[in-house]
């Protein structure tokens, strides 16, 4: 009977480990381009909500401008699937870095030592227990910076255009209260809507971390890195 094979203690041949790293690195690839068409996935949807709300809310004067108002707490709400498909990208993305880096940079410039000497044994590690590399601020600070800011203002400048073209009712002294009057609300309540969530996009910009420029900083041998956190597998 033939014995099972040990590969823990039958060394790698060069050129197995270079294919090792090569598939390695195609399937690393393949899992960073599914979760990016998943970010582009989600724009998508908010940026078609927010057409379907402008093309709502204009097609008749008598629409409320709630509608808009409404709608940032819909995109919000993208944003939020945003951030978590983002993180989750971002795990692939800097095993790709760090192969990239430590072994294909090497083999271009034609010198076999690696920047990051124990690379090898920080990827292992995190295939073993992945973790994410950002927090969930962070990642909703970067999208922010990268997408929304534009969506989320897009829709402001609409409310702000919609009350503008609401006609005022003859004989009614503040414009401005009667513009922004709806129903049971009162005029007031769309300004301290829209004054919180500025706030809360102030907040999202000053107090996360951006995210740091050398991604070695992410990884620890231990899975005890600054912003390691376990995936939620």
């Amino acid at each position: 009977m033939e014995k099972p094979v040990d590969y823990e203690s039958t060394p790698l041949t060069r050129a197995e480990y270079i294919a090792a790293i090569v598939h390695l690195y195609r399937g690393e690839m393949y899992r960073a381009n599914s979760w990016r068409m998943r970010l582009d996935n989600t724009t998508n949807w908010a940026i078609l909500t927010v057409a379907g709300l402008l093309t709502f809310t204009f097609g008749d004067e008598k629409h409320s401008h709630w509608v808009l108002l409404l709608g940032l707490a819909l995109v919000a709400v993208f944003h939020l699937f945003e951030a978590r498909r983002f993180r989750t990208w971002h795990v692939w993305r800097t095993r790709l870095r760090m192969i990239e880096e430590n072994f294909y940079g090497p083999i271009l410039r034609r010198d076999p030592r690696s920047p990051a000497l124990r690379w090898g044994e920080l990827v292992a590690q995190d295939m073993f227990y992945p973790t994410y590399k950002m927090g969930r601020l962070q990642a909703l600070r970067a999208r922010f910076v990268r997408n929304y800011w534009a969506i989320y203002g897009a829709i402001l400048g609409a409310w702000v255009m919609k009350i503008l073209l609401t006609p005022i009712p003859l004989g009614t002294e503040n414009g401005l209260q009667a513009r922004l009057a709806d129903g049971l609300l009162p005029w007031w309540s769309a300004g301290i809507y829209i004054a919180l969530f500025l706030a809360a996009l102030g907040a999202l910009l000053l107090v996360p971390r951006r995210v740091v420029e050398s991604e070695v900083d992410y990884w620890a041998p231990d899975g005890t890195g600054d912003r390691a956190v376990p995936m939620d597998l």
